[in-house]
């Protein structure tokens, strides 16, 4: 998967926003690749409902998994401006997209926030080393994206999750994150 993630504009400031904005949109795009690569395997959404569905898990994940990475490059005030930021741009995302699936209805931006919220506090207790997560943070994503994708094949979707699909996620992040910030912090 290419990821788009250097600014066109060089020698221009980016804030925090700005970088969160452009990764949500990275994330958005790791979350769609893995559900069409998870779909290519054999494994079945019924809906584009239930495509947003396991949307939504993958991208509490990688939100989680961004939030680890950057710990370390950022105070807790930025991190946490960071996060937000990232987070808010991705219900947007996710509120349009589910407005394209199903009609205009409720808003769907504080749902996506609400299992967010109730996902960032489940993995905080798995543990995360070296950049990458640990086996009980992948089975835990692996666990809820079964769950949301229903019986068929379900014991094999955790699996393809775990094995697969996290080292492909993890490559694009890194890589966004990483080309994101350096070319962010040449500008400043």
């Amino acid at each position: 998967m290419r990821v788009k993630s250097r600014w066109k504009k060089r020698g221009k400031p980016r804030s925090l926003e700005e970088i969160a904005g452009a990764l949500a949109f990275i994330e958005w795009r790791i979350a769609g690749d893995t559900v069409l690569s998870l779909e290519n395997e054999g494994f079945e959404t019924v809906s584009n409902a239930q495509r947003l569905d396991v949307f939504q898990e993958l991208c509490a994940f990688l939100v989680h998994v961004t939030d680890r990475l950057v710990h370390a490059r950022m105070s807790d005030e930025e991190r946490q401006k960071f996060i937000v930021a990232l987070a808010l741009k991705l219900a947007d995302t996710y509120h349009d997209n589910r407005v394209d699936a199903e009609g205009s209805g409720p808003d769907y931006r504080q749902a996506f926030i609400d299992i967010l919220n109730a996902r960032l506090a489940d993995y905080a207790g798995f543990g995360f080393s070296d950049g990458e997560p640990g086996y009980a943070f992948k089975r835990y994503l692996g666990e809820r994206v079964t769950r949301t994708m229903g019986p068929k094949d379900s014991k094999w979707i955790c699996d393809q999750v775990m094995d697969i699909e996290i080292p492909k996620m993890m490559k694009p992040l890194n890589k966004g994150l990483k080309e994101l910030f350096e070319t962010a912090d040449e500008s400043a």
